[in-house]
């Protein structure tokens, strides 16, 4: 089981992706380096805390209110699709990352521990897309 648990956490750490498992509560309880690398916090900063330290001030209201459904229910809206949401920087800017979601339920798999996410950066995709939106509109107004 030791060497489960040990490549287990090896695979959380080397991952290119970010994951961040918040408890029930919305405590965030682990946070590996790509989330380290995408949001800014080092684990040491962004443990203990609250979710709303990557969460822009206007969709923290929906976030809670979806986070309480799910864990409440113990069925997530999305069921595991990747969704596509804004996040913030350490310093203040503003990210759009590609989510995906999962409850974490205890042994008896029915109350909801808490809940995991696994996100990427797609700023510059997201970008890209709309300054192409941006110029054909243009061309297609001429």
């Amino acid at each position: 089981m030791e060497a489960t648990s040990s490549l287990a956490e090896a695979i959380l750490e080397q991952i290119a992706d970010a994951v961040i498992y918040a408890d029930a509560t919305g405590t965030i309880m682990r946070w590996n380096h790509a989330a380290a690398a995408l949001f800014g916090y080092s684990a040491a900063e962004a443990l203990g805390q609250n979710l709303d330290l990557i969460i822009p001030e206007h969709l923290r209201a929906a976030h809670w209110r979806g986070f309480e459904a799910a864990t409440r229910s113990g069925v997530m809206r999305l069921q595991g699709r990747p969704t596509v949401t804004r996040a913030t920087h350490q310093t203040g800017r503003k990210l759009y990352i590609e989510m995906t979601f999962a409850l974490v339920k205890g042994q008896a798999g029915d109350v909801a521990r808490g809940a995991v996410a696994v996100a990427r950066d797609v700023t510059e995709r997201i970008e890209q897309q709309r300054a192409d939106a941006r110029r054909d509109s243009r061309e297609h107004a001429q």
